[in-house]
């Protein structure tokens, strides 16, 4: 079962729990909290069965969009892959903020950048550059975790991208120590870039908090890195 469905169940039967021991107290009826409680977990096993999650993922992503530290960090997530994946060559195409905006394009999670990977195909590289076009994925893939830890000195997300990363190893036949390893080190990586360009990280996270569309991103990161 998906985390965020575990987390809506978790959620219900607390509330579920609190209404029993104080609806005496407030004169609430018992079914009104059972009644509740069966609708959030007929919701969260339809969504889990039916949808993967995305449906408590979307619910999830829109409570907590009221707090601004949690769009922030998604913004500063996002502009880390964004970055990175510029620095290291890889085309993109398009970014997502929110679940619904990547829903609709087909992405898991709470946002994305979208690259274009035709341009990157593997039919079309030797083995030596397949491998360092690996490597460069790792990297970006870790560079979301990396601006976490750099912005806020701890990570929330991130763990779709170290899934990526781990399968994408294992199809070359890496350990999972060897996996582990390869993570730290892409982090390090990412981290290292990251703080090196803070001129560019920081004008690419105020210009992806406007929406600001892909070509312009590009601009932005081109002109602070020439300063």
């Amino acid at each position: 079962m998906q985390q965020a469905s575990l987390n809506l169940i978790a959620i219900g039967i607390f509330g579920m729990t609190m209404s029993v021991l104080l609806g005496p107290m407030l004169n609430i009826s018992p079914a009104i909290p059972a009644l509740a409680t069966a609708g959030v977990l007929s919701f969260a096993t339809l969504d889990t069965l039916s949808f993967q999650g995305k449906g408590v993922t979307l619910l999830l992503d829109w409570v907590a969009g009221f707090a601004p530290q949690h769009r922030d960090r998604i913004i500063r997530h996002e502009a880390g892959h964004f970055l990175v994946a510029y620095l290291l060559g890889i085309p993109i195409t398009g970014y997502t903020l929110t679940a619904w905006e990547a829903m609709k394009n087909s992405q898991p999670g709470l946002g994305g950048v979208v690259f274009d990977t035709e341009k990157l195909s593997p039919n079309a590289l030797e083995p030596l550059e397949m491998q360092l076009t690996l490597e460069r994925f790792c990297t970006v893939w870790m560079a979301g975790i990396a601006a976490e830890n750099l912005a806020y000195g701890n990570v929330e997300g991130g763990g779709e991208d170290r899934q990526k990363l781990r399968e994408a190893l294992s199809l070359w036949g890496r350990s999972p120590a060897e996996c582990t390893q390869k993570e730290r080190w892409a982090t390090l990586q990412a981290e290292t870039m990251i703080g090196e360009n803070q001129e560019s990280y920081q004008a690419l996270v105020e210009a992806m908090k406007q929406r600001t569309p892909v070509e312009e991103c590009l601009q932005i990161i081109q002109l602070n890195c020439q300063n």
